[in-house]
């Protein structure tokens, strides 16, 4: 259980991380109750054996039916969590693909670990291990709410007493005056002032018990503005940042536990002003009149309270999101399948199975009917739920997991057209329901952050490039669903700030100073430091560029971007800068500036000839990297010159030895073998080769980006490169040699001939 027990030590953003990790996917409360077994089996050799995987299945099921039977033999059944569902969950979900099952926990595992490490290799702060000193506060408003509502019952409960007694002697004093023989006139007017002093003992009691009442009453008013106006407000916001990558707490469980102790002490608090004006009614029925206004303002008084807390009480604790993208929240493509959550903070058991919620599009947007070109979309069924306790926490919550889009019939075309694109048009789901309690009816809405609705996926990255700026500049409701009809500019902290979190979420690891510095130059033209929606996103492709980075780094090398080992971000100059005073072969890894969609190359410098040069290799491509991970591509890289073959990459920047660096990421011990074939043909390595190299007397000037890779031919020389196209097919060179860039030119035909390698007869047998 070390493991376990580790995570659970960390602070609540790490913890939500691991959270994310399994939704979706396992349930976190097996993980949590069966975290012994789990950390003990061999989930990795499971994922690739289907007799194991169905072993540690098994073992799974054993594993809660032993939990399940010691909670019945230690009598704890009430307190113990529900191990009947979390057995039937194995069986319905997984029993068919225990392989999967491996394949989840193996991953899960192995991220987990990451995240440890991530937080070992990160010092805490003193006050992020802290608890806010307003939630210590408030946490402590809302205890002492608890603890007068307490006493408030006894009072009440006191003064029901009180009047029982009264009324009590008032009815019996006579006769029992005539059974202890003694006349009652003769204490007529002793009994009638004794029961006066009582009926003014218990008058003032009342006016006490109602100014406490007044007193508890304006805290709570004063904690559920602080609630709904203030703490509701900075959770929203919170989770904003969060869908966009920061990574900051979104968990509700403070919250949930505020607003349920809340409406519960309101609610307690009618309850008793009922019981008064039941009192009132039957003990004083000549002073209802007066005592009646009393309880019916403060009751008013109370129910605006409630209705401001339970119509506020209904949020969407996780954003619209496709299972394809879970690093991307609210983007939608018609026809594929998202969910939401949505929870009801007011946990009380009284509202359970009481709310059934609605989603609907569009609700009350009044972009649908003002702007023409407006698409107008529907879900593809009916999805209402009914808000039950599915959480292991005890919320109250539905899961919407299988929600889809369609658009409507097109709309036709007025006189003006949609003032923003298909990426920048911006749509809102509600989720709708109304609560029936105690004769009162409220109507309940919560509105999920905008969303982008999609046909293609090719307009993906675009309408992220949306969902950042948008929640990066709005912090406010009513939701500005026309902002791209004139986008603010954003400052470059702003942005700065949010392509580090993009590299988090999906890398582990952000972007230092030096990396943002090269951002900088790229993005940033305005001298007040604004950065304009324009240049990010459309005119010159830069995030369309980052973004294709991205997608390298979460595809191929996340584990070397985690770890430090890719510098990224550095330009030509730079680099030769950094390189220029160190060793012969040293190198570093950095992203291509000429590659539209994203690409890696690596920098190496090279002192032997008696001149420093910097050499770059080609940049690997998405489609080099699937079949090439980088790390065996530096490992076998071969530079072949002056008839000699060697790898130039020796020491990692600055100074790190190239194995040091990267033996723990290596996949083959040779080059890649390319599939075997049942001809007879020689068996080939795939291998990345470089040859001659021709270093610039100078650092070249930043190459413009473009998206076709392709090398051009020499235009001066046809015949020659028809010939070397027929050279490579008649020598079954490798399909995919990695020729350098325009630093390290290919080998011509030409060049093959005066090679001394094949113009030496006794060499061409080798």
């Amino acid at each position: 259980m070390a493991q376990w027990q580790s995570l659970q030590q960390l602070d609540s953003a790490l913890q939500n991380r691991v959270k994310q990790l399994y939704e979706g996917r396992f349930p976190l409360e097996i993980r949590h109750w069966a975290c012994d077994l789990i950390e003990t089996r061999d989930w990795d050799s499971a994922a690739v054996d289907e007799n194991a995987a169905r072993t540690c299945f098994h073992v799974l099921l054993e594993c809660l039916d032993e939990q399940w039977n010691r909670s019945v033999q230690e009598n704890t059944i009430l307190q113990a969590p529900n191990f009947g569902w979390m057995k039937n969950f194995l069986l319905e979900h997984l029993q068919n693909d225990c392989s999967n099952l491996a394949r989840v926990l193996s991953d899960c595992l192995k991220e987990e670990k990451k995240i440890l490490d991530l937080a070992a290799a990160t010092p805490i702060c003193s006050d992020q291990s802290v608890v806010p000193q307003k939630w210590k506060e408030l946490d402590h408003n809302v205890s002492e709410l608890k603890r007068k509502i307490l006493e408030l019952k006894k009072e009440i409960k006191t003064l029901e007493s009180l009047n029982e007694k009264l009324d009590f002697i008032q009815k019996t004093w006579q006769s029992n005056a005539v059974e202890q023989n003694i006349q009652p006139v003769q204490i007529q007017a002793q009994m009638e002032q004794g029961c006066l002093n009582q009926a003014m003992f218990i008058t003032q009691t009342k006016q006490i018990v109602l100014n406490q009442l007044v007193n508890l009453l304006n805290q709570a008013s004063q904690t559920v503005a602080t609630l709904t106006d203030v703490e509701l407000p900075e959770w929203k916001r919170r989770q904003q940042l969060a869908c966009i990558g920061s990574p900051v707490d979104t968990s509700l469980e403070l919250l949930q536990k505020w607003f349920t102790a809340v409406a519960e002490v309101l609610l307690g608090v009618r309850d008793q002003l009922q019981k008064l004006q039941d009192q009132n009614n039957i003990y004083s029925p000549t002073d209802a009149s007066n005592f009646s206004a009393s309880i019916a303002a403060i009751d008013k008084f109370v129910l605006s309270n409630v209705t401001k807390l339970l119509t506020n009480a209904l949020v969407v604790e996780k954003q619209p999101v496709m299972q394809k993208l879970p690093q991307r929240p609210l983007i939608l493509k018609t026809g594929n399948r998202f969910r939401v959550t949505v929870r009801f903070l007011a946990n009380l058991p009284d509202f359970r199975c009481l709310l059934k919620v609605k989603p609907v599009f569009d609700k009350d947007v009044e972009e649908v009917k003002s702007v023409s070109g407006f698409r107008l979309f529907d879900f593809t069924t009916d999805n209402s739920k009914v808000l039950d306790v599915d959480a292991p926490d005890g919320g109250l919550m539905a899961e919407f997991e299988h929600m889809s889009l369609r658009e409507k019939l097109k709309r036709s075309k007025a006189l003006s057209e949609n003032p923003v694109g298909v990426t920048e048009e911006l749509h809102i789901l509600r989720f709708v329901t109304v609560l029936h309690h105690a004769g009162q009816t409220f109507n309940i809405e919560a509105s999920s952050l905008p969303v982008v609705v999609v046909t293609s996926s090719s307009q993906v990255p675009s309408a992220w490039a949306s969902i950042m700026w948008w929640n990066m500049v709005s912090t406010s409701e009513p939701m500005n669903l026309l902002l791209f009809a004139d986008p603010p500019p954003i400052s470059w902290q702003q942005l700065s700030q949010l392509l580090s979190w993009q590299f988090l979420s999906v890398g582990q690891r952000g972007l230092d100073g030096d990396q943002l510095s090269m951002l900088r130059d790229k993005l940033l033209s305005d001298p007040e430091g604004l950065v304009h929606w324009s240049k990010f996103s459309k005119d010159e492709s830069v995030w369309i560029w980052i973004d294709g980075i991205l997608d390298l780094i979460k595809k191929y090398f996340a584990d070397l971007w985690r770890d430090g080992a890719i510098m990224g971000f550095v330009s030509r100059h730079r680099t030769s800068v950094l390189l220029q005073d160190k060793p012969t072969g040293t190198f570093l890894i950095r992203f291509s500036e000429s590659i539209r969609d994203g690409a890696i190359t690596f920098s190496w410098v090279d002192h032997s000839s008696g001149e420093t040069h910097v050499h770059a290799v080609q940049p690997y491509t998405k489609k080099e990297l699937s079949v090439l991970p980088l790390p065996d591509a530096i490992n076998h890289y071969s530079l072949t010159a002056h008839g000699k073959s060697f790898n130039p990459l020796v020491y990692l920047y600055p100074d790190i030895p190239k194995d040091t660096a990267f033996q723990r990421y290596y996949n083959v011990s040779g080059a890649a073998p390319t599939k075997k074939n049942t001809t007879d043909y020689v068996g080939r390595n795939l291998a990345s080769v470089s040859i001659n190299p021709t270093p610039p007397p100078s650092p070249p000037r930043e190459a413009p980006i473009y998206e076709d890779n392709n090398v051009n031919n020499n235009p001066l020389l046809p015949g020659v490169n028809c010939m070397d196209n027929n050279f490579d097919d008649l020598l079954d060179l490798p399909e995919d040699i990695f020729c350098p860039s325009n630093q390290l030119q290919p080998l011509s035909l030409r060049d093959a001939f005066n090679d001394p390698l094949l113009s030496d007869p006794n060499m061409m047998d080798h």
